[in-house]
């Protein structure tokens, strides 16, 4: 069945003119003051698109989501994962540096209003309270204490195409982590074999392994869903060339 709450929701995702502005504020942090990858709309989508895929497998295998402590249904924790996606970056409108607390004093407020006329108490501030505490927990160093924060940490960290890396390895001289992430061709979430979920990367060069052993693998081993996530990734066709020459300043 579909789920109505979650269509709401995108609806009024969709028509928040203040949301849109702070995804914008975003990238102007991002790009145009730091010179590093996008942080605004396109990679709002892409965080939820591959969260709900991985709650959903997730689920499917039998996996707790965290609302059932708030006696709430699986429905409402797609509502979770793709209300915290939206709002899991803004902080940095404010500031790069502790963005994830900076997107807590931007997000409450906007929750509230995003949530108002899909739920009614205490169910908002159920949802609500998970959907903070999914954003706070994306930071590197936190521990989720829900299914849905721990997605959202892993959604996060796929978002590594080579798309995301284009502007910051076009403006600024090349780095491993621009370099690597042009390296990341696809990634594909698919239903494992021996674990519920199988994360498949293709990659047109061997320096995205720096992408996957390094950032990725960092926030798989916090999100608390290590016990459930299999990842293999190969290089597809000849490897290319990504960069000519570099040298030390």
């Amino acid at each position: 069945m579909p789920n109505e709450k979650l269509t709401k929701l995108r609806r009024a995702i969709e028509a928040s003119a203040r949301l849109r502005a702070l995804w914008a504020c975003s990238n102007v942090t991002a790009i145009n003051r730091l010179r590093i990858n996008d942080h605004g709309p396109v990679h709002v989508r892409i965080v939820m698109r591959l969260g709900l895929r991985l709650l959903r497998l997730l689920m499917e295998a039998g996996v707790r989501p965290g609302v059932l402590d708030h006696g709430l249904s699986p429905e409402d924790a797609e509502v979770v994962v793709t209300l915290a996606a939206a709002l899991h970056d803004i902080g940095h409108a404010i500031h790069r540096d502790e963005h994830e607390d900076l997107s807590l004093v931007l997000a409450a407020q906007l929750a509230d209003e995003l949530l108002t006329g899909i739920y009614e108490e205490p169910a908002k501030t159920q949802v609500l309270a998970d959907v903070l505490h999914a954003v706070y927990a994306h930071r590197v160093d936190a521990r989720p204490l829900t299914l849905e924060a721990g997605v959202l940490k892993v959604a996060d960290a796929l978002d590594m195409e080579k798309g995301r890396a284009r502007i910051p390895f076009q403006v600024g001289r090349p780095t491993i982590h621009s370099v690597s992430a042009l390296a990341i061709d696809k990634v594909e979430i698919r239903k494992g074999k021996e674990k519920p979920v199988h994360i498949h990367v293709r990659m047109t060069n061997s320096a995205g392994i720096f992408q996957l052993d390094s950032l990725f693998r960092e926030k798989l081993l916090t999100s608390g869903l290590r016990d459930y996530i299999e990842l293999s990734a190969e290089v597809t066709g000849e490897e290319k060339k990504i960069i000519e020459r570099y040298a030390l300043d």
